[in-house]
């Protein structure tokens, strides 16, 4: 008798990716999270066609490549670099809404040729409360943090005084409402039914202000508003993954988690329940759940070390349980707890149940980015590339904790020579944690101490 052979069919799942500009978290990270599944295809433009801090998005070249992309089974993009260059020249291009309104129709006749289901995000453009003019107009490290107090001001009251020059706020004001149009234009789209998902991004945020006013308004018209902005394309990302994780969240700090973070306008659990669904995933009970998420969150405030905002760091003990769990370490803003992550390794990190850790940024950030890397991987099981995972755990702390936590404080200037130097020992900590033996590079991409990337 014959021997029947039994075959199993594995589909490649094939996606493309649109960034919001060219930084480590926006560009090498996606594909360090896509990769923890060889039957995902992951396409991306070159990356020197993506915007930086000073340099626009080459437009052209991105539609052309949208344009030309192979059948995929979902496109997740960024609107922002689509239409204006990057997230941020939204907020500064001085094109008028003609001109970009022209960009919108181009993407609408790619879209209506595409089969793919689309998940698309744009930001609402914020307001910050500073006056740093790195990512803004010139003007706002004279009037930034004057603008914003009138923001919030116009919100509450209906109407703001203010001293800052008419011929500024004018054109502060026409940059928000052609943006705002714009925004109304990509809601048109998926009225259209031309994108299956889309989401507006309310990028550090603040209860109220003229960008709240924006999100009401979007809402009210029937758009999907989201606090966070660049972890939301890794949030669509798990989105397009049509599967749901079930997630049983778990707060370090049970009786603070009606506390709201840094830069957002929402709970820290209602940030998790957000972050959650916009990955296309449920809260569960511990019980039935498929995976066990840690928040460790903060007591009274978040901190923040690089902006020297003290909190009270984690104080109790933390054993890794036995079963499938990660880590969303958002105690401080754009950082990690050292006190959390020293007790967390004293526990053996199984690759079997460990799913993640990040404290990347912002809450939203650290949340949307954690989730999709522990989606993928819980569902990546045929196909599973464990070096890949290693990869993208390594790079978190490295990052999160070595860099951002600690190194950052002793710069102050971009020194990759010194950078390296005193990178060491957290790599040795690393090779002891998860076996990890593979050289590290590091380098200031935008040149700047706010980010750094990690080559592995």
């Amino acid at each position: 008798m014959s021997k029947i052979k039994i075959f199993t069919i594995i589909k490649t799942m094939k996606i493309a990716f649109l960034p919001i500009d060219n930084r480590p978290v926006c560009y090498t990270l996606p594909k360090l999270i896509a990769g923890i599944d060889n039957d995902i295809e992951f396409s991306m433009p070159d990356r020197k066609f993506l915007g930086d801090l000073t340099k626009q998005a080459d437009i052209k070249e991105l539609f052309k490549w949208l344009k030309n992309l192979p059948p995929q089974d979902a496109i997740i993009m960024s609107l922002d670099t689509l239409i204006y260059g990057g997230l941020i020249p939204s907020r500064r291009c001085p094109e008028s809404f003609e001109q970009l309104k022209s960009r919108v129709d181009i993407l609408k006749e790619i879209l209506t040729r595409q089969n793919a289901k689309i998940y698309a995000c744009s930001s609402i453009m914020r307001i910050s409360n500073n006056n740093y003019n790195i990512e803004e107009k010139e003007y706002w490290s004279d009037w930034g943090e004057k603008i914003f107090k009138y923001s919030c001001e116009f919100d509450k009251n209906g109407q703001a005084q203010t001293d800052v020059p008419p011929e500024i706020l004018k054109d502060y004001l026409n940059t928000r409402e052609r943006n705002f149009k714009i925004n109304l234009e990509f809601l048109k789209l998926q009225k259209e039914r031309l994108i299956e998902f889309l989401v507006f991004s309310k990028d550090d945020c603040s209860p109220y202000g003229l960008n709240a006013i924006e999100a009401r308004k979007l809402q009210k018209s029937g758009a999907f508003v989201k606090t966070g902005a660049d972890e939301i394309p890794l949030s669509l990302l798990s989105r397009s993954i049509n599967k749901k994780l079930k997630i049983y969240p778990i707060f370090l700090e049970g009786n603070s988690k009606d506390l709201v973070s840094n830069y957002e306008d929402i709970s820290v659990e209602n940030s998790v329940k957000g972050q959650i669904e916009l990955a296309g995933c449920e809260v569960y009970e511990h019980d039935d759940a498929d995976i066990l998420l840690y928040i460790n969150n903060f007591k009274n405030n978040q901190g923040e070390i690089v902006m020297k905002r003290d909190t009270k760091p984690f104080d109790g003990k933390f054993s890794a349980p036995d079963r499938p769990y990660m880590i969303a370490d958002v105690r401080f803003a754009n950082g990690a707890d050292n006190y959390f992550v020293k007790e967390f390794l004293k526990n053996k990190i199984d690759d079997k149940n460990f799913y993640g850790y990040s404290a990347w940024n912002t809450t939203a950030n650290t949340l949307g980015s954690l989730i999709c890397g522990a989606k993928i991987k819980y569902f990546a099981a045929k196909n599973y590339n464990k070096e890949n995972f290693l990869k993208l755990t390594v790079t978190r702390f490295l990052d999160d904790w070595a860099y951002q936590a600690n190194i950052r404080q002793m710069l102050k200037e971009p020194d990759t020579e010194k950078l390296t130097s005193l990178m060491k020992d957290y790599e040795n900590v690393m090779k002891n944690a998860l076996g990890w033996e593979t050289g590290v590079k590091y380098s200031y991409p935008w040149n700047r101490l706010f980010e750094v990337e990690i080559w592995i």
